[in-house]
C-alpha cells in the first residue's frame, strides 16, 4: 500500500498561491514544479499538495473544474501539533489574504478552525490535546 498522499488542487494564479502558502510556512519542491504546477510539502514527503493552474488541472480530468468560491467538493483537514501552531497558521492565512469562514471551535480537549485560501478551497486545522 502506498504511504503518500498527494492532493491535486487547481489554482487561478500559481505565483500568488505559492506566495500565500509560503507565508503559512509551507515549502515547495523545485524538482517537481513548473510554470503549470508546484509541489507543496505539507508533511515532508508523506503529505503533499500539487498546486496546478486551472488549465493544466482541466487537462487531467474530463469534467469541468469546480469553482471553490461557489461550491466545495471537499475540506482539506490538517492536524496541528499545538494550539499555538493552529492559531499561528490561521493568523498567517488571514494576513496573506485568506479568510476564516467560522470562529474557532474550542471543545476543551480539541480546537478546530478553518481558513479559505485565495481560490476558495477550505482547509480545516485541528489540534487535539495529547491526553485526549
Amino acid at each position: 500500500m502506498n504511504k503518500q498522499i498527494i492532493l491535486n488542487v487547481p489554482v487561478k494564479d500559481l505565483d500568488k498561491s505559492k506566495a500565500f502558502f509560503s507565508a503559512l510556512g509551507f515549502t515547495f519542491s523545485d524538482r517537481f514544479s513548473s510554470d503549470n504546477a508546484a509541489l507543496m510539502q505539507i508533511a515532508g514527503d508523506t503529505i503533499q499538495a500539487m498546486l496546478t493552474t486551472e488549465p493544466f488541472f482541466a487537462s487531467l480530468i474530463d469534467k469541468p473544474v469546480a469553482q471553490a468560491r461557489e461550491a466545495n467538493e471537499l475540506v482539506i483537514g490538517l492536524s496541528c501539533e499545538s494550539r499555538e501552531e493552529l492559531d499561528t497558521l490561521i493568523a498567517r492565512a488571514v494576513a496573506a489574504g485568506g479568510r476564516t469562514p467560522h470562529p474557532p471551535e474550542d471543545h476543551g480537549f480539541m480546537v478546530d478552525q478553518g481558513f479559505e485560501d485565495l481560490d476558495g478551497h477550505l482547509w480545516n486545522l485541528v489540534w487535539v490535546a495529547p491526553e485526549a
